[in-house]
């Protein structure tokens, strides 16, 4: 490459130790590169929309839109805080090879604490919250945040925490091993716990060539696993959700480890699989299903949490990272009030669609390729709603023949393009009738497979909640149903905004379409 590789980082000591891991790489062999720290995104200004498949993940909002917006060539992150649906033009470029995986323990005094009935442990992260309780169900577990040496300063300098858990790769990178540490190997640690991601955009494609000399394809092939049995189970960082998968190179095989636990950890549903090297694709959906055959659904409620005194109610299951973003004296109480639940579909079901097949959500495209392996599939031609359904549909299944922005635009569409009078239509079960409704009306048949169900879960709230964070109008619906209070309503976009000025008097809309940025509207309002 003739030009300076520039490096995107957070500024954070960690952060930067994983850039500079990746900038040696690619000095050694012979591409120049160059450090670049980015701070905030505050002060930048969209003029388009960069997130058609949403940002999730805090730790790397701030590089995405610096990579969209040209500032860098690349962005380094810590894999397990990357979401597992990456912005829309943004792939993985590279995994480095994996350092420590395990969770690490460090306390103060002794030991001695863990046979104590009343100890108390510091963590943010569900999920070792409820492992620790699992295997400790008297202890007690306290937030803690800030990072790695702050979080160090804040364990030493307590007077009743007995210790505190970190991921043992940040703490070896930084050369902090407290003489007071052990690797907890019972614990199972976050999906791609230990490994560092390179990001490029998709279509810089003499970046991703320089990249690929990097990656580590164990590493990349036991992360991938990892993260695709995170996806299936929909958690994301808000379930206690721990994965591990490690290549063995005597027995040339794949060990898989995976966990699902409720939020107090008092209960868990536990899988292992191991597959020879070359045939372990199917490990991931295979877990994740076997997960949610032994009753996995009903361990990502998170009711338990509910009625405390809050501040405001997000209508959406917040992450670790997430929480940590309210200014203090925000009191967030979260839950999914909308659930959707993905169908197996019959191959021999599948295998009938094959013209015109119309796909018109992610939801649908997974129930798809989780049901039949991709290759089995022989869909003719595809038709889809929305960037991202595209974007999915083409990474999993084949080419999109046309996209349209809403169910009627493609209808309309297909009515003047389409070939032939018959249409395949992967749907919900309380899907919108526009699009069949269209089509029925010109004689063409639609033959309607249901691949995932859609159902509202309301919950009402604490009447002194002075604010609500909605991210669809179907959120909103879900809301009333259950509750009489109108506070602040907090929208993600205009389109849910409009909904929900059919029911509260004070809207507010968020100027990026993520979750974060509806959270920074909440801090902006409680100032």
């Amino acid at each position: 490459m003739s030009k300076t590789i520039r490096i995107g980082t957070r500024d954070s000591q960690l952060a930067l130790w994983q850039a500079n891991a990746v900038k040696s790489q690619l000095e050694h062999l012979g591409h120049e590169c160059v450090l670049v720290p980015v701070k905030s995104t505050g002060d930048i200004v969209l003029d388009k929309p960069l997130y058609e498949l949403g940002v999730t993940g805090i730790f790397t909002k701030t590089l995405d839109i610096a990579l969209l917006n040209g500032d860098i060539d690349v962005a380094v992150h810590s894999l397990k805080d990357v979401p597992t649906m990456m912005p829309e033009g943004i792939i993985q470029a590279a995994v480095l090879k994996r350092g420590n995986t395990r969770d690490m323990l460090v306390f103060n005094d002794s030991e001695e604490f863990l046979s104590q009935p009343d100890a108390i442990i510091a963590t943010s992260s569900l999920r070792r919250r409820a492992q620790w309780l699992n295997r400790f169900p008297t202890h007690k577990v306290e937030d803690i945040r800030g990072n790695v040496n702050s979080r160090l300063e804040k364990l030493e300098n307590s007077e009743t925490w007995n210790g505190a858990i970190f991921a043992a790769a940040g703490l070896g990178r930084l050369g902090i091993k407290p003489e007071n540490s052990f690797n907890l190997d019972w614990m199972i640690p976050a999906p791609a716990q230990g490994a560092v991601m390179v990001a490029a955009l998709e279509e810089n494609v003499e970046v991703i060539e320089i990249c690929k000399e990097i990656n580590d394809e164990k590493t990349e092939i036991c992360t991938s696993i990892e993260r695709k049995f995170l996806r299936i189970l929909e958690g994301g960082c808000s379930a206690p959700i721990g994965a591990l998968a490690f290549y063995r190179d005597k027995e040339d095989d794949i060990c898989f480890k995976g966990i699902l636990l409720s939020r107090d950890g008092t209960r868990k549903i536990e899988v292992e699989k191991i597959e020879p090297f070359g045939k372990h694709h199917d490990i991931a959906n295979f877990c994740a299903h076997y997960i949610l055959d032994k009753g996995g659904n009903s361990l990502v409620d998170i009711r338990d949490y509910t009625k405390r005194d809050e501040t405001v109610f997000s209508t959406k299951a917040l992450t670790d990272e997430q929480n940590k973003l309210f200014h203090d004296g925000i009191k967030v109480n979260h839950a999914d009030f909308v659930k959707v639940n993905i169908n197996r579909l019959a191959p021999h079901v599948l295998k009938k669609a094959h013209k015109n097949v119309v796909i018109t959500s992610q939801n649908a495209v997974e129930a798809i390729v989780n049901s039949v392996p991709a290759e089995d599939l022989n869909f003719k031609t595809i038709y889809c709603v929305g960037r991202r359904t595209k974007k999915l549909i083409e990474q999993k299944i084949g080419k999109v023949k046309h996209q349209a922005k809403n169910a009627e635009t493609l209808a309309n569409y297909l009515l003047d393009y389409m070939e032939g009078t018959e249409v395949t239509y992967f749907c919900s079960d309380i899907r919108l009738d526009a699009l069949p409704t269209i089509l029925g009306e010109s004689n063409i048949k639609v033959e309607e497979i249901e691949a995932y169900s859609t159902k509202f879960d309301p919950l009402e709230i604490n009447t002194k909640a002075e604010g609500v964070m909605f991210y669809s109008p179907s959120t909103i619906d879900s809301f009333v149903k259950e509750n009489t209070i109108r506070p602040i309503a907090f929208c993600i976009g205009e389109t849910t905004a409009k909904h929900a000025r059919k029911h509260f008097e004070d809207v507010r809309v968020a100027k990026v379409p993520t979750v974060e940025s509806v959270i920074e509207l909440v801090n902006e309002a409680f100032v």
